[in-house]
């Protein structure tokens, strides 16, 4: 009666993390969805300038939160710039970007911050990078913004890349700022 007891447990246990990670993944699936569908009707400027031809900005908005939103879960580990290691919330961005648009951004929060335009954050779009105050230091901590004030990155030890709501008391608090990236700042790899 015991290990029939268990097995039921164990059966009922291992259905509901099943079904746990269908809906988030169903829920990822949705994030995706919407955002491509609010970029598909957002009428978008185009941050990138290329010296030759200018890049499709809505298409590379749309590799980057791909890419960005298909991470979502993965551990954070300081330094982590892989998801086999793990990221930090640099290594996040530069790891996505470097997927995403052949961009190869600095090692850290604070000389990313360094690079592009400023935005305020009424004009935020799709793959602008956000920027937080989370360690007593301005440009800590670093985002990206995939629409509707929401924004993915890789906390802090303990967390997963994740989804956050930028008006959230915590992230609206230590927000410093938002930047567009173009490839006068960042280096294009070809």
């Amino acid at each position: 009666m015991k290990y029939l007891i268990l097995i039921l447990v164990f059966t009922f246990s291992a259905r509901n993390i099943a079904v746990a990670a269908e809906r988030s993944l169903s829920s990822n699936y949705m994030q995706i969805e919407t955002t491509l569908q609010n970029l598909d009707n957002n009428n978008l400027e185009n941050p990138f300038q290329a010296e030759e031809s200018s890049l499709n900005w809505a298409g590379k908005a749309q590799e980057v939160l791909i890419n960005a939103l298909s991470l979502t879960g993965i551990k954070y580990r300081y330094g982590g710039n892989s998801p086999d290691t793990g990221f930090d919330c640099s290594g996040f961005v530069r790891y996505v970007f470097m997927q995403a648009t052949n961009l190869s951004l600095p090692p850290t929060a604070r000389a990313i911050s360094q690079l592009g335009r400023a935005v305020s954050k009424d004009k935020l779009q799709p793959g602008d990078l956000v920027f937080f105050n989370t360690l007593k230091s301005t440009f800590s901590h670093v985002g990206i913004y995939i629409g509707d004030n929401r924004f993915i990155h890789s906390p802090r030890a303990g967390g997963v890349v994740r989804v956050e709501n930028l008006n959230a008391d915590y992230w609206a608090k230590t927000y410093n700022g938002a930047k567009r990236v173009d490839t006068t700042d960042a280096v294009v790899n070809k």
